[in-house]
């Protein structure tokens, strides 16, 4: 079996947040002690704690934005704009969102009735997992950590939560405030690295929630198989763009070239690679650089609405992707503040390093393609992507993509905001990732659907039964056979009707037999 060390692509790996030493190894099975206890003292199953720490859960957010923001800032320069919408903002929604609807939530379905189960009381309770892992990572290193943890804290599970190594600053915070506002035993937060990891994961945990790449997903996939133990999985890979001339162009290129800046580039579901004709493409660039100007200026470097990479390892890795590319717009870059300029290269062939892996950073390359039947041929080609954006003013080219794609989400004429469309599930399919999330998706991924039936105990119903008992016979077999061929074919909203004319048809019966048997006595 692999390991998290084994994937470094032969660039020297970043500074860890740091090395555990035994005694505090020691520590990681008290952590899952007490987490363990506490589910078993199922305090968490409770309406009243789960609500109680949702709140403190956002006071946690209120009183501290301020420190989180700076911690943010340290690991990835990002700009307190994007702190607040990508992070702040879809955190305290999510708790919000929770708190409004977790008593209905709790309270399960009722599932609709058939013939078979008319008297029947039939519903779905949602009940917590345990003790679950939420693992999050360093690009968004709140919102990809906090938003499975609320919906996990409403589900009533207990979590170890666990931040990324590689957004240190951000880790420390948590780490270090978060205990003071919600239950520590409850809710452990654990740090450490790549070996910190591989011990966490021998654990057995009743779920796990990953934010990663698709390599490390395998990984995470493969130790939870140990133990059986369920996933989700919100990975990555290339979203690619489609871009034909009935296309808006300048309200395209405004569009993907700020979903291709946000963060630095560095969204799991950042437009990775354009595909459109030489035509499109040359009109494209031209209102792509403005659009560029208009974001930042004639200096982007120095503009603070735009981020870093978040490290050497990955600096390297994406100044690496540009090695033999020809760049049409941008390309300068900095080592020593991590800086690599929104840049987009053209006539890219499949075959090149930069087509073979996620970018996630602010490069953009361009494939021409003739139509949009090869732009999806293409496309069904590779791994299924996170998301699929196509710029069309064209129905027939609208219903292809959506008919003869996969993906774990496709946005028309424009990049991102899909994720944060209220209701939406957000999630992979294939090797972008296992199951989805974001409000009652979360609610509903970090709880057991638990079927539940509680039948009746009358008269009439133990005579109903008395079909399904031995002794066997040809004609109760028949009865069997005619109820279930109906239960199939007769919508149950017609049950009480059929029932209220049996029962007519029963008491007019019976007061014709009664009248004649009291005339028969008369005479």
């Amino acid at each position: 079996m692999s390991s998290f060390a084994d994937i470094s692509n032969g660039i020297p790996r970043p500074k860890l947040v740091h090395t555990i030493d035994m005694e505090e190894k020691q520590s990681l099975e008290k952590v899952m002690l007490h987490a363990r206890r506490s589910f078993v003292t199922n305090k968490t199953k409770h309406y009243d704690f789960r609500k109680k720490q949702l709140k403190s859960l956002l006071k946690f957010f209120e009183d501290e934005n301020d420190e989180l923001c700076r911690s943010v800032y340290k690991d990835l320069k990002k700009p307190t704009s994007e702190w607040t919408v990508h992070e702040f903002a879809q955190v305290t929604g999510e708790v919000r969102k929770m708190l409004s609807n977790l008593r209905t939530w709790m309270s399960g379905d009722v599932v609709p009735k058939d013939i078979v189960n008319f008297f029947d009381d039939v519903k779905i309770v949602p009940e917590p997992y345990g003790v679950v892992l939420v693992m999050g990572t360093w690009n968004f290193p709140v919102f990809s950590l906090f938003m499975p943890l609320i919906g996990a804290i409403a589900a009533g599970n207990c979590v170890v939560i666990k931040p990324s190594e590689h957004a240190p600053a951000t880790a420390r915070a948590i780490a270090s405030l978060l205990p003071k506002y919600i239950d520590s035993e409850c809710y452990p937060v654990y740090l450490g690295g790549v070996e910190e990891t591989s011990e966490l994961l021998k654990q057995k945990f009743d779920y796990i929630f990953f934010t990663g790449s698709p390599s490390i997903g395998k990984l995470v996939h493969q130790a939870a198989s140990q133990n059986l133990t369920p996933v989700t999985l919100e990975l990555g890979g290339k979203s690619p763009v489609y871009i034909d001339n009935t296309a808006n162009l300048k309200l395209a290129a405004k569009r993907i070239m700020w979903g291709k800046t946000q963060n630095c580039g560095q969204i799991c579901v950042a437009p990775d690679y354009v595909l459109c004709s030489k035509e499109v493409q040359d009109k494209f660039l031209k209102y792509a650089q403005a659009a560029l100007h208009q974001f930042y200026g004639d200096n982007v470097r120095e503009n603070g609405d735009f981020g870093r990479i978040i490290n050497q390892h990955h600096f390297h890795r994406l100044t690496g992707l540009l090695r033999d590319q020809k760049v049409a717009i941008g390309g300068p870059s900095d080592p020593k503040d991590h800086f690599v300029h929104p840049t987009i290269v053209t006539d890219v062939h499949p075959d090149d390093a930069i087509m073979q892996e996620e970018i996630f950073g602010p490069i953009l390359p361009i494939v021409t393609v003739e139509s949009y039947e090869e732009a999806i041929n293409f496309i069904n080609q590779r791994e299924k992507p996170l998301a699929l954006y196509v710029f069309t003013g064209c129905k027939k080219v609208k219903k292809a993509f959506l008919r003869e794609t996969s993906s774990g989400a496709v946005l028309i004429n424009d990049v991102l905001m899909h994720s944060v469309a209220d209701g939406l599930p957000f999630g992979g399919v294939g090797n972008s990732g296992i199951g989805a999330y974001h409000g009652k998706h979360t609610f509903d991924t970090f709880s057991h659907k638990k079927a539940v039936m509680e039948r009746g105990t009358s008269m009439l119903i133990d005579k109903i039964d008395s079909i399904r008992y031995p002794p066997y016979n040809n004609t109760k077999t028949k009865l069997l056979k005619t109820v279930f061929r109906i239960n199939r074919t007769l919508p149950v909203k017609y049950v009480p009707h059929l029932i209220m004319f049996s029962l007519g048809v029963a008491v007019t019966c019976g007061a014709y037999y009664l009248n004649k048997y009291i005339q028969n006595e008369v005479d």
